[in-house]
């Protein structure tokens, strides 16, 4: 039995596990198989929630074909959460640059159901604003979708505060379904959200699911300010070597001494340390194989007391 702990996201009765897999690295940098290892030990370390976009993989919704083969036989037991409204380049047809139009969505929710091989969606997600379609539009074909079964909750990803707020408004004012969530990037190291989207997430009642939150891998403890990465480690390729030029050392290394006294790792103190935020409610970290996502789901059963959350404020910049 795993010690992963489960929480409501947002005002909604949907449960997930406090750390998700983001799928971004299926049908890319691993095949059916390594997809398959990946999901197999998620579901041993009670990750539920597995979040996915049509857009990921190489082509375009290859992630979404693997994620549905390494599913087959256990679809009910989790969270399902796909993406949409990213330039899919013509696979979902010709979108006219208007994405989050009914036109548009009924398509793309199709061909997601279809490569995931499932007849309906736990959580589906705007991936990005369409400012060349109105709100009331993109929620209103959204909520057909949720009346109609094919998708249970629906969530946004990469909006503003303000963006946030026009969307809760315009879908309690229409009586359509609001969204529960709000996906954006957030790490200990990348607070960006905290002025605008944490506070519009409290307010309306999103949960807020952090995805890069080890910053790409500067928070995983694999690398340290001057050292050469360890061949085989993302950074460790010639053009990531301007984000190890351009990292913020000081608050890595004084996170890693935090939770040295602690007796925890870096990446520890990165997923704990955010799933601790009240708006959070899953940390989505990618996995490329199954003893990184066994270390992301032991980060998640430490939980911070407020003294380690004052001390872990004072600590960032």
């Amino acid at each position: 039995m795993s010690g992963m702990s489960y929480r409501r996201l947002g005002n909604s009765g949907l449960v997930v596990s406090v750390v998700g897999i983001g799928c971004n690295n299926f049908g890319r940098k691993l095949d059916a198989d390594g997809t398959r290892a990946v999901v197999d030990a998620a579901f041993d370390a009670g990750i539920t929630l597995f979040d996915t976009a049509d857009i990921y993989g190489t082509p375009h919704g290859a992630s979404e074909e693997c994620l549905g083969a390494a599913l087959k036989g256990r679809r009910d037991e989790i969270v399902l959460a796909s993406k949409f409204g990213m330039d899919m380049e013509g696979i979902n047809g010709n979108d006219f640059g208007a994405r989050g139009s009914r036109r548009y969505i009924v398509r793309a929710v199709e061909a997601s159901l279809r490569r995931l091989e499932t007849d309906h969606l736990d959580l589906y997600q705007m991936h990005e604003p369409d400012p060349a379609t109105p709100i009331d539009e993109t929620l209103a074909a959204l909520d057909d979708l949720v009346r109609s079964g094919k998708v249970r909750y629906l969530g946004n990803s990469n909006f503003t505060g303000w963006q946030i707020a026009d969307a809760d408004w315009t879908a309690r004012a229409s009586g359509l379904t609001p969204f529960i969530s709000a996906q954006n990037q957030y790490s200990l190291l990348h607070r960006e959200v905290e002025a605008e989207v944490v506070p519009a997430c409290e307010h309306f009642g999103l949960g807020l699911l952090p995805f890069f939150p080890l910053d790409s891998g500067l928070l995983s403890g694999k690398y340290r300010r001057g050292e050469t990465p360890a061949e085989g480690t993302r950074l460790s390729l010639p053009r990531y070597q301007r984000w190890l030029d351009g990292a913020d050392w000081d608050t890595i290394e004084a996170l890693t001494e935090y939770g040295a006294e602690r007796g925890h790792s870096l990446l520890d103190v990165a997923i704990a340390g955010l799933a601790a935020r009240p708006a959070v409610t899953s940390v989505i970290a990618g996995a490329t194989t199954p003893d990184q996502v066994h270390a992301n789901a032991a980060a998640a059963t430490w939980q911070l007391t407020t003294a380690d959350v004052a001390a872990l404020d004072a600590l960032l910049p």
